[in-house]
C-alpha cells in the first residue's frame, strides 16, 4: 500500500511539472495585439476616413523580446502570385535601431495613396519613421489591416503582421473581414478571393 502511495505521489509531481512546463513554454512566447481605436476619437477617424489614410497601432509584448533585433520584409502579390520581395528595414542593421532593451515594443503603420497608382506606408517609432512606395490599382478601395489574429510569434520564426487589401467581391458586394477571418492561407489569398493586388508585411524577432 505504501508503495502504491509513493508511486502515485511521483506520477503527480511529473504532471506538475509537465504542466509548469508546458506554461512557461506558453509565457515565453511573444504576444502581439492591435489598438481597436487607434485614432483616439470618431471625429479623428471620420477626418481620416475622408482623406483616405490609413492607421493601425501594434504592440508586442513578452520577456523573449529583450536583446532582440527584428526586421519588416514587404511581399507584394498580383494575381496571386509574390511578384517583390523587398526588406523595407533591419534593425540589427541600422545605426539608428539597438537591440530592445524591454520586454515591450510598440508602434505605429500610417498608409494610403499618395497617386492613382500608388500607395504610401510608413512606420512610425519614437524617434524617426520609415516611409516606402508601392505599385497600386487605380482604386481607393485599398485597407491597411493589422494581422494581430493570425499572426504567432516566435523568436526566430517569419510571421505576417500587417496587409494592405482590396476588398473581396461578391453579388455586387465588397468585404475585407471575411478575407481576414478566412483561415485561408494568407499568401493564398489573391487566389481563393479573386483579389487583384494585396500587399503583405512580414516580420521576425531574432538575435
Amino acid at each position: 500500500m505504501k508503495k502504491r502511495t509513493n508511486l502515485t505521489e511521483y506520477l503527480f509531481i511529473l504532471l506538475f511539472f509537465c504542466v509548469a512546463a508546458t506554461a512557461q513554454k506558453k509565457e515565453s512566447s511573444i504576444k502581439m495585439t492591435g489598438d481597436p481605436q487607434p485614432w483616439g476619437s470618431k471625429d479623428m477617424y471620420r477626418l481620416a476616413s475622408w482623406q483616405g489614410i490609413h492607421y493601425e497601432k501594434a504592440r508586442f509584448s513578452g520577456k523573449e523580446l529583450k536583446g532582440k533585433y527584428y526586421y519588416v520584409v514587404s511581399k507584394e502579390i498580383w494575381n496571386g502570385k509574390i511578384k517583390k520581395t523587398d526588406t523595407l528595414f533591419n534593425t540589427q542593421k541600422s545605426s539608428y535601431f539597438e537591440p530592445i532593451n524591454t520586454d515591450t515594443l510598440a508602434f505605429s503603420v500610417m498608409g494610403g495613396k499618395s497617386s492613382d497608382r500608388s500607395l504610401k506606408v510608413e512606420f512610425l517609432f519614437d524617434r524617426l519613421s520609415i516611409h516606402n512606395n508601392f505599385l497600386a490599382v487605380d482604386t481607393d478601395e485599398y485597407s491597411l489591416r493589422i494581422l494581430d489574429r493570425l499572426a504567432t510569434v516566435k523568436p526566430g520564426k517569419p510571421f505576417y503582421a500587417f496587409a494592405f487589401i482590396l476588398p473581396y467581391q461578391e453579388k455586387g458586394n465588397k468585404y475585407y473581414c471575411a478575407v481576414e477571418s478566412s483561415g485561408k492561407d494568407i499568401e493564398e489569398w489573391g487566389t481563393e478571393f479573386g483579389i487583384e493586388h494585396y500587399i503583405l508585411f512580414e516580420m521576425c524577432f531574432f538575435e
